[in-house]
């Protein structure tokens, strides 16, 4: 069987991430970087990426609880925090959602999971602009390419330094970094229902399905060699299947092409200006 160890380069990837901070925002006149902290592993390591790349007082940790959202997600995030130095401020979310879940009487979990994340997102873009900084994103490789996230929600950013690795490395990159360990010990979740985890929702575990992503993205491995190193078969197609469905989630909304100079395609910013 193919060798399915994900491990990384903690202190060369440390290097590497952070020297990608420091250049995507100094190139565009900044110093300041503005992050989401939901009390998960994803943006507790973004923040700690930026503050190292940064410093503390160039970071500002904006923690948006709604009403239902766990006493730990906050403490766990004040603990990044506290750790960190880095500047911070809770701007709670229940007064700003209630009001659009209440025009519809059977609002699905999902749509209130989708309006949380998006005025999630616009508060963090609005505090980009009272704290001079650039919204930093929090979603793994694993999220991306399965397609668990919210666009212009969780997913929109400026930037996104964690974005290559798999949850697998996040966990591993986290612990070279002194994350402290109740964020990367507990069970992942977007925390939008009481008891609700990443791992139910999807249907599988991040431990299993990092490898057969490896496999099918890194590797190069079709569905039918996935399943003949020993992954099922209704595993491969679900987690394929996903990954066709979501592609429209990684890409910028496609411009129709009328003329010889299509945003995107003929027209490529910086290059096209000679920088």
């Amino acid at each position: 069987m193919v060798d399915l160890n994900l491990s990384i380069n903690t202190d060369l990837g440390r290097e590497i991430l952070t020297g990608f901070i420091r250049s995507e925002i100094t190139r565009v006149g900044m110093s300041r970087a503005v992050i989401g902290l939901s009390g998960g592993i994803d943006s507790a390591l973004s923040c700690a990426l930026a503050v190292e790349a940064l410093g503390a007082e160039n970071v500002l940790a904006v923690r948006m609880p709604y009403k239902a959202s766990s006493q730990d997600s906050l403490d766990h995030a004040q603990l990044l925090i506290d750790q960190l130095g880095s500047q911070s401020k809770t701007i709670e979310i229940t007064d700003m959602v209630e009001p659009l879940f209440k025009l519809d009487s059977n609002i699905s979990r999902m749509r209130m999971g989708n309006i949380m994340a998006r005025e999630r997102m616009i508060i963090l873009y609005d505090q980009s602009e009272v704290f001079k900084g650039l919204v930093i994103g929090t979603s793994n490789k694993t999220e991306i390419l399965l397609g668990y996230s919210t666009m212009y929600g969780d997913s929109a950013s400026a930037m996104n330094p964690i974005g290559d690795l798999y949850k697998t490395q996040v966990r591993q990159l986290s612990r070279a970094m002194d994350i402290p360990s109740p964020v990367i010990d507990k069970a992942p979740s977007a925390d939008l229902w009481k008891g609700q985890t990443d791992e139910d929702e999807l249907g599988f575990m991040y431990k299993d399905v990092d490898k057969l992503l490896y496999l099918l993205i890194d590797q190069r491995y079709s569905p039918q060699e996935a399943i003949d190193e020993g992954f099922g078969e209704e595993f491969v197609n679900a987690v394929t299947t996903r990954i066709r469905r979501n592609q429209f989630k990684r890409m910028m909304p496609p411009i129709a092409k009328i003329s010889n100079r299509t945003i995107g395609y003929d027209f490529l910013y910086l290059r096209d200006w000679g920088t």
